[in-house]
């Protein structure tokens, strides 16, 4: 088992001192999906959600959430994106969206943490526009696709993958 970098000797929480590494680009991808009811989707495809559009709202929310996640996971910190972008896949076969969050700065840590929080926060914000047509919505699935940059190098998600 790897050794947490969060935690001190005596199982204490701390941040991370990162002033030693090397500024490199990192970038990392994340996905997640959020599954409906039929009538739910069509709103969402057709645009017809009487809260606006659902997916243009949850576009900015994803971007906003990354953009401020040192904010909400205790021990990450303030960084300066480059770039952040939210896209989404309409999968009508399943009645699903899958969003996916591209995150990159030039830094001394990583951007994992803002990819998976601007997916959630994307998918969190469907959820809450459309919950008057389908209570009853899953989130699922929020994964790190990929990540490149920094001492530990690039990461690719393997479907079924096995936890170290």
């Amino acid at each position: 088992m790897s050794e947490l970098t969060h935690l001190d000797a005596n199982g204490n929480a701390v941040m991370v001192d990162v002033g030693e590494k090397q500024v490199t680009r990192r970038q990392a991808i994340a996905v997640g999906r959020i599954t409906m009811n039929a009538d739910c989707f069509a709103m969402v495809a057709q645009r017809r959600a009487k809260k606006g559009d659902v997916l243009g709202v949850a576009q900015v929310a994803g971007i906003m959430a990354a953009k401020r996640t040192f904010e909400t996971i205790p021990l990450c910190h303030p960084l300066a994106l480059t770039k952040c972008t939210v896209e989404f896949t309409l999968l009508p076969g399943e009645n699903a969206i899958e969003a996916r969050c591209t995150t990159r700065c030039d830094g001394r840590t990583g951007v994992e943490m803002e990819a998976l929080n601007g997916v959630s926060a994307a998918l969190l914000t469907v959820y809450d526009m459309c919950k008057a047509a389908d209570r009853g919505m899953v989130i699922s699935g929020i994964h790190l696709v990929e990540k490149s940059g920094g001492k530990s190098g690039n990461f690719v998600f393997a479907a079924g993958q096995d936890t170290p």
